[in-house]
């Protein structure tokens, strides 16, 4: 990998990660479209580190307090507040996409980074956070997050396992379908996607290490070098924590119906270049 291409795509993982529009599909789709190559699932993981970290100082000091109510709950019954059940519905939403990522990890480095999949998924469930928008009731505020709401949306995080889907966009479609206020499901989805990157980035850098075990599907996947990997990332860290802000201050106001046009646009135009021979599927 060339020192272009780390920068370049540490900067569209910062830009894309929290968006609904899937940073993972970007990574994949500017990597075929500028470079020819694919970056492989592993440098996705590893920049999401980065991103992650960003979430983790924004949001300390709520992180904080789920966490010391989680240790103080499991001590002491009587403390077990709202702070504790939301620090479990994290960890509970959490599992799917764990379960789910360690028993298909090789059809996620392969069949699931096929741009024809991509480009459909990115156009279909661009759709369904289109419905989610139009008809969830958005009745429900930050206090009245449920077991329920936590599983639902952790189910819809494991579905970004397939890049396309978005992370974001899963669970914030799942939130608005549950009747939550649109601040209020993205804030959670920033929470559920915690321990999920953490744990993937982690598992992923012995890939990064030892490039003759990294992921090799059909297309030519290039590894970075450590320094590449370290600037991608940090890139993607000031970037994200950029972003972060911007879009809790725009669901505030606006509908998210300007990230399901952008996601049908750029579905379709990923389906039309590879069914014309412009950049090859795998």
């Amino acid at each position: 990998m060339g020192w272009l291409e780390a920068i370049v795509l540490g900067i569209v993982q910062g830009l894309t990660e929290f968006l609904p529009v899937s940073s993972s599909a970007h990574l994949r789709i500017t990597s075929a479209f500028f470079f020819g190559n694919d970056a492989g699932a592993a440098f996705t993981a590893v920049t999401q580190l980065g991103t992650e970290t960003a979430v983790l100082i924004y949001f300390f000091s709520d992180i904080w307090r789920l966490l010391r109510a989680w240790f103080v709950g499991l001590v002491r019954r009587e403390e077990r507040n709202y702070d504790y059940k939301l620090a479990w519905y994290v960890i509970l939403g959490s599992i799917p996409i764990g379960v789910l990522g360690l028993a298909f990890e090789s059809a996620i480095k392969g069949p699931a980074r096929n741009l024809y999949l991509n480009g459909t998924v990115l156009v279909v469930f661009g759709l369904v956070l289109a419905a989610a928008e139009r008809y969830g009731r958005q009745r429900r505020g930050p206090d009245q997050l449920t077991l329920r709401d936590g599983l639902v949306m952790g189910c819809a995080q494991a579905m970004a396992l397939i890049p396309g889907v978005s992370r974001s966009g899963g669970t914030i479609s799942a939130g608005l379908f549950l009747g939550l206020e649109r601040a209020v499901a993205v804030r959670f989805s920033f929470l559920l996607a915690l321990p999920a990157v953490f744990a993937s980035g982690l598992t992923q850098i012995p890939d990064i290490l030892d490039p003759g075990a990294a992921d090799v599907q059909g297309s030519l996947v290039v590894v970075p070098s450590i320094p590449q990997m370290i600037v991608a990332t940090l890139v993607a860290f000031a970037l994200g924590y950029a972003s972060i802000a911007w879009l809790l201050r725009f669901v505030e106001n606006h509908t998210i119906y300007v990230f399901v046009w952008y996601r049908v646009i750029l579905g379709l135009i990923v389906l039309l270049a590879v069914s014309n021979g412009v950049v090859p599927a795998t």
